[in-house]
């Protein structure tokens, strides 16, 4: 069934933003050249713009949208407080519109499709009159407490947390205007920016490294700057993970934090998509991209090479299945240890007999990947002729 889309302009949200980019391009130069901020201003400003990006990313994102993770009430208010600082609207409607975005991503029902340009996707979208509220899209986030509150109290929490941030900052560093036009106006500009990005760059810049059919990209240098959403493609791909940056080596605070909080304790239940499922959407993707590629350019030893790819990606599925039977083999194990339904001399000889078996299945796999690898490179090495 289609849905019902509003037609109109967005009175209230369209004439905030106009007016206050209005204003920060007409008064910025003047405050720069009359009155510039000193050095802890600026820190102070690029710490906050640090942690309401935070609260976006961890908070409205990936524990509100997503349900990623569970964490305590009292993270979870200074999560939710931050955020609000942001000035993206309350929880509720954010979810929404992003629950919404991934499931009819690209489509007329997107709130934000790059389908209908860059600049609808970064902000024009905004100017529309928006959706009625669908309870059933957030009858989990009406229930619970803090969420409401947000929700039915959302101007007065925004502009009042946000003048209550910007008169301690001003207290702190002797600077009310600098801390008003600073910590709260250019603060809350550039991370509005910075969540738009995500929208509109972050569906056409990168590359699409586990979905090749969605526009989502992978964007290491967004992710940078963006506390780790810029890996969008795996977000699109694996929605559920707490990560966006799966690699030891991706830059993702807001992953960070929350791993930070469950050692601490105040975070649990952190969801993880398992290697093996990731290690198959790569390889579906590589099988096609290979595939594509001959459809190209290896016409003569097209059928060769095609029933080697079709030959080696079986296996390799073949083997990566025979891993994850052994792995949940050896966790039954230990349950049934810890459970004491089998006694201690028996469990040490089945788990030295399941990881003999696992070791020979890990070599195995790293060899299938090896040959894989090679064989990507053969393929991709071909030219027209």
């Amino acid at each position: 069934m289609e849905r019902a889309i509003p037609e109109g302009f967005n009175w209230p949200t369209g004439l905030f933003v106009i007016i206050y980019h209005a204003a920060l391009l007409i008064g910025l130069p003047f405050y720069f050249i009359y009155a510039p901020p000193g050095a802890a201003l600026i820190a102070i400003s690029v710490a906050l713009l640090f942690l309401t990006e935070i609260g976006i990313g961890a908070a409205y994102h990936r524990f509100y949208a997503h349900r990623a993770y569970k964490m305590s009430k009292p993270v979870e208010a200074v999560l939710l407080f931050l955020a609000t600082l942001a000035t993206q609207g309350d929880v509720l409607r954010w979810s929404y519109e992003h629950r919404l975005h991934h499931s009819f991503t690209d489509s007329d029902d997107d709130p934000y499709s790059i389908k209908k340009g860059f600049w609808y996707a970064h902000m024009l979208w905004l100017f529309e009159k928006g959706r009625p509220l669908e309870e059933r899209w957030v009858k989990d986030l009406q229930a619970n407490p803090l969420a409401r509150f947000q929700h039915n109290h959302i101007g007065v929490l925004t502009f009042g947390g946000n003048i209550l941030v910007a008169v301690l900052v001003g207290w702190m560093v002797g600077d009310f205007l600098g801390a008003f036009v600073l910590a709260w106006w250019t603060r809350m500009a550039v991370a509005h920016h910075l969540t738009w990005f995500v929208n509109s760059l972050c569906h056409c810049w990168g590359e699409r490294t586990f979905s090749k059919e969605l526009t989502a990209v992978d964007n290491y240098i967004l992710a940078l700057v963006t506390v780790g959403e810029g890996y969008h493609n795996y977000h699109h791909t694996f929605p559920s993970d707490y990560r966006n940056g799966v690699r030891w080596y991706h830059v993702d605070p807001n992953k960070w934090t929350i791993w930070l909080l469950s050692k601490l304790g105040l975070a649990r239940d952190l969801k993880r998509i398992n290697p093996d499922r990731i290690k198959r959407r790569l390889l579906i993707e590589d099988r096609q991209l290979l595939v594509d590629h001959l459809d190209h350019h290896g016409q003569t030893k097209g059928a060769e090479l095609r029933q080697r790819i079709e030959q080696l990606a079986a296996r390799i599925q073949e083997t990566l299945g025979r891993q994850g039977a052994l792995l949940e083999q050896i966790k039954r194990l230990e349950r049934e240890r810890q459970e004491r339904r089998i006694n201690r001399a028996a469990a040490r000889a089945h788990r030295r007999a399941h990881r003999r078996a696992l070791r020979s299945v890990r070599q195995d796999l790293r060899r299938e990947w090896r040959d894989w690898h090679q064989l990507c490179g053969v393929v991709l090495a071909l030219q027209t002729a």
